[in-house]
């Protein structure tokens, strides 16, 4: 425990968060976890922990008041503690009666009392806010433990299951049930930050962008991303006195602008959840291909909607998964193949719904029927001009039958002409709509049917905005 000793010693006298958030680990390897162990034991360990802080040289000093160093006695006692418990599990060669008792309810019910402890040491306005990073290190492990725990005891009703009806609903048997302790654990963690009165320089609030990234991605795991909107409301409360996202590590930012685009993509506010995560694809570190990954997985199908933009087989090259995904797709979509665009959506749909996107990339077939039209347009080549010498104009009167049969190519199925009235006019309606919506962009088709001549009669600039035609 000696190393321990000199990290806290060390951080103190620099104040430095990030070193005596070491102090706390659970990143330790078994060897080093065992010399913090075989230390002492659990009659003597505050004892042992005093006296070794009390002879650092920070302890010896005297510049750490009495309160703030039994608060840290309090925390490396269950630290100690939890120690024992990680190395019973990770010690699977000790065939002793500890090792046959370990579990990882047992690590994750020790690291939450050690997160208990740090908290109740900011409470009592013992440690300062410099030592932040010991929170959001001890709540990242905490949330891993909850996940490993969660796993362990829904393999473990898994191998004892009976082939028996159960009468009653048993609310233990939740599959998340430690994930979901560990979410109002860190949301003590997040107000506890949030609550801090002290002057910004010297506030908890440092901390705060941390530890909703950790939230963010315990409510995602639950399936409950709907309660991080909770946490944002809180941050947008109090915004005039938090620190400013900028002021945080790059790493933060980009995380915290990922998951603030996925619920804004969530909401369907498209145009917002592009400009976040543009914001974190642009931040994003160039060798960070799974993050990047991710990014793109929500960014390709907001592009989609938004711009009417497809992604490249340049952009999509150092990623196979979206290659797999999104390149049949948009290969369909410039196209205007109809059917080969529902295939290759039926055949992505288990990995589309998983992501949340398949509601997203389903109105991408607008995008293709707008193509397929456009190509019937372009067919239709040019009216005869009026006066020699005059400059060709594309013939903007096109029979309901020739769309119809293009459409029905496309289909890879006959459609009757009042489907696809339904179809044209619901291109054309889009138009209409979203000119006063938001979502300006979303502009299909320009024109208007005339039913007893069975004609669509199509704008002569701009018939399908955006396109160049």
């Amino acid at each position: 425990m000696d190393a321990l000793f000199d990290d806290f010693s060390g951080a103190q006298k620099k104040c430095n968060g990030d070193l005596l958030s070491r102090t706390v680990t659970a990143g330790l390897t078994n060897d080093e976890l065992r010399a913090i162990w075989k230390t002492c034991n659990a009659y003597d360990v505050k004892d042992v922990i005093k006296h070794g802080l009390q002879a650092s040289d920070i302890g010896r000093s005297g510049a750490i008041p009495k309160e703030e160093l039994k608060a840290w006695v309090d925390v490396y006692a269950v630290y100690w503690k939890a120690v024992g418990e990680l190395l019973a599990v990770r010690d699977t060669s000790n065939d002793n009666r500890r090792a046959s008792q370990a579990s990882w309810a047992k690590v994750y019910e020790s690291w939450k009392e050690l997160l208990s402890a740090l908290i109740k040491g900011y409470n009592s306005s013992s440690f300062e806010s410099w030592t932040i990073p010991c929170l959001y290190v001890t709540g990242k492990y905490l949330r891993e433990f909850a996940i490993k725990a969660d796993a362990e005891k829904n393999s473990t009703q898994d191998n004892a299951a009976e082939p028996n009806f159960q009468d009653d609903f048993d609310p233990e048997a939740q599959q998340n049930h430690h994930l979901e302790d560990c979410a109002r654990q860190l949301n003590r963690v997040f107000n506890t930050c949030l609550n801090d009165r002290a002057p910004l320089e010297n506030s908890r609030k440092w901390g705060i962008y941390h530890v909703i990234n950790l939230l963010f991605k315990t409510y995602f795991k639950l399936n409950s991303a709907s309660l991080s909107k909770n946490i944002l409301k809180a941050l947008s409360a109090g915004r005039g006195d938090m620190p400013p996202l900028e002021a945080i590590p790059k790493s933060q930012q980009v995380t915290f602008k990922y998951y603030e685009g996925v619920l804004q993509f969530l909401e369907e506010d498209y145009v917002q959840a592009e400009k976040h995560l543009t914001e974190a694809w642009r931040m994003c570190h160039k060798d960070a291909t799974k993050n990047k990954e991710l990014i793109l997985t929500y960014l390709v199908p907001c592009h989609l909607l938004t711009a009417h933009t497809l992604p490249s087989k340049k952009l999509l090259e150092p990623y196979p998964r979206l290659q797999k995904l999104f390149l049949p797709l948009s290969q369909h979509i410039r196209k205007g193949e109809l059917h080969a665009f529902d295939l290759a959506l039926q055949e992505g749909e288990d990995e589309f719904v998983k992501r949340r996107i398949y509601l997203t990339l389903e109105r991408g077939r607008d995008i293709a029927l707008r193509n397929l039209l456009r190509k019937v347009f372009i067919t239709g080549g040019f009216e005869e001009p009026k006066s020699e010498g005059a400059s060709p104009l594309r013939r903007t009167r096109v029979p309901i039958a020739e769309f119809a049969a293009g459409i029905s190519l496309g289909c890879q199925e006959t459609l009757d002409n009042d489907e696809v009235e339904c179809l044209l006019a619901n291109m054309i309606y889009k138009v209409m709509t979203h000119l006063l919506t938001v979502f300006w962009t979303q502009n299909l088709m320009k024109g208007y049917i005339a039913r007893e001549r069975g004609m669509v009669v199509l704008s002569k600039s701009g018939a399908f905005p955006g396109t160049g035609i």
